[in-house]
């Protein structure tokens, strides 16, 4: 059986109890106050496990670059501030998961996906834990290793940051894609900003900042919180530098880190945040946004000069796309950029889910792009982004349209 999902941003224009029950399938997705929402479809409640036949846990793309990967976890406590969302639980923590590039024929078995909890939540917050067993969720293919050597060398940090009630683990072939590439990857979990986070004591944090969107009365003062999950984030990032690259550093490899070349991404306000933090912190040179609303705006004065790269969905954010910000940002940013839309894309293309999804048996109607175009044109694009801004190296990718990528549109001069 063929399941349909329909994906609707978060419409800022959508009311709190369909934010509440849409969080994970695009509660900081583009759209604006005017424009158009699209709609959500999920799964009939008559749908079942046994509609899927002998289903197999999914399996990632494997990464195409030269070095094999390795992935380490760290569990990280920010004394100097509360949690924002739960100041009762204490200090901010951050749970990391780090890809790197590694030895060949090192480490042990492969690195879990996510634990089964955080699969069942983020199931169950899209209408499918009664369709998709969670174990076929926690148990996709990866392909880095735990207890990997290091590769020799210093590489670039690039920083992830998933969307807005979204497990980071949905970044993981992109963060494995540019470990085998020659970068060392650092994906955030932030605590409280996703349906499900499980701590290393086995405890598992909802997302307590989604029901604060939720509550909101009104598209304004849902936008105001969103800028504040935005800005929250650039807070965790700056954390994160300083214990991955300050003077007592948390990782055991972290000497395999250049601290001066250092570049972010995230999807859906997770790319906000990435113009969030370059806006606060200048160690990080250059950033991605994959999708994502400008809720937090970039800076009236621009980021100094570093590069930026939009790559977004058509015509979601194309000429006459609902979503303003993505011009105002266009206009403030002053240094190398680009405005990228891949034709036939939905939200969530720029992640895991369409591989997940596909060999599952759920399709997006609303996106009908292959997963393996999918796949190809986020890695490629968001790799040669990095290449050139932290490497210095020519991305012919960047400088227009090609006939291999034919779904990839140049927006703007």
């Amino acid at each position: 059986m063929t399941i349909s999902l329909r994906n609707r941003p978060a419409g800022v224009a959508a009311t709190a109890a369909a934010l509440a029950l849409t969080a994970l399938a695009a509660l900081a997705a583009p759209a604006s106050a005017s424009g158009p929402a699209r709609s959500t479809s999920l799964p009939p409640a008559s749908a079942a496990r046994g509609d899927l036949a002998e289903p197999t846990a999914p399996t990632l793309p494997r990464p195409t670059g030269r070095y094999a990967t390795g992935r380490d976890t760290l569990f990280l406590t920010d004394h100097d501030r509360a949690d924002p969302w739960v100041p009762a639980a204490g200090p901010r923590r951050l749970l990391v998961s780090l890809n790197y590039p590694a030895r060949p024929g090192t480490g042990g078995e492969p690195a879990p996906y996510m634990a089964r909890e955080e699969a069942r939540l983020m199931l169950a917050q899209r209408g499918l834990e009664d369709v998709v067993p969670p174990e076929l969720v926690s148990g996709i293919g990866a392909h880095a290793r735990t207890g990997a050597r290091p590769a020799p060398g210093r590489f670039p940090l690039v920083l992830l940051s998933p969307g807005f009630g979204t497990p980071g683990a949905t970044l993981t072939g992109l963060a494995e894609e540019l470990a085998s590439r020659g970068y060392v990857v650092a994906t955030a979990d932030h605590p409280y900003e996703s349906t499900g986070t499980q701590l290393p004591d086995g405890r598992v944090l909802t997302c307590a900042a989604c029901d604060k969107v939720a509550a909101q009365p009104d598209d304004a003062a849902r936008r105001k919180v969103l800028a504040d999950v935005s800005a929250g984030r650039a807070d965790d990032f700056s954390f994160l530098l300083d214990r991955l690259t300050g003077p007592d550093p948390a990782w055991r490899h972290a000497r395999t880190i250049d601290p001066r070349r250092v570049g972010m991404a995230g999807h859906s306000i997770g790319g906000n945040a990435a113009a969030s933090t370059m806006a606060v912190d200048h160690r990080v040179d250059a950033g991605v946004n994959m999708d994502g609303t400008f809720f937090d705006p970039a800076p009236v004065r621009g980021l100094d000069g570093r590069p930026f790269l939009m790559l977004g969905t058509d015509p979601g954010h194309g000429p006459g796309g609902g979503d303003t910000s993505w011009d105002d940002a266009w206009d403030r940013l002053d240094g190398f950029k680009r405005w990228l839309t891949v034709r036939d894309s939905g939200h969530f293309t720029f992640t895991d889910l369409p591989e997940i999804g596909e060999q599952l048996g759920i399709e997006d109607p609303d996106a009908p792009l292959s997963a393996a175009r999918s796949t190809t044109i986020t890695r490629s694009y968001v790799t040669a982004f990095f290449d050139r801004s932290l490497r210095g190296r020519p991305a012919r990718l960047l400088s227009g349209p090609t006939p291999a990528n034919p779904e990839v549109l140049f927006q703007r001069p």
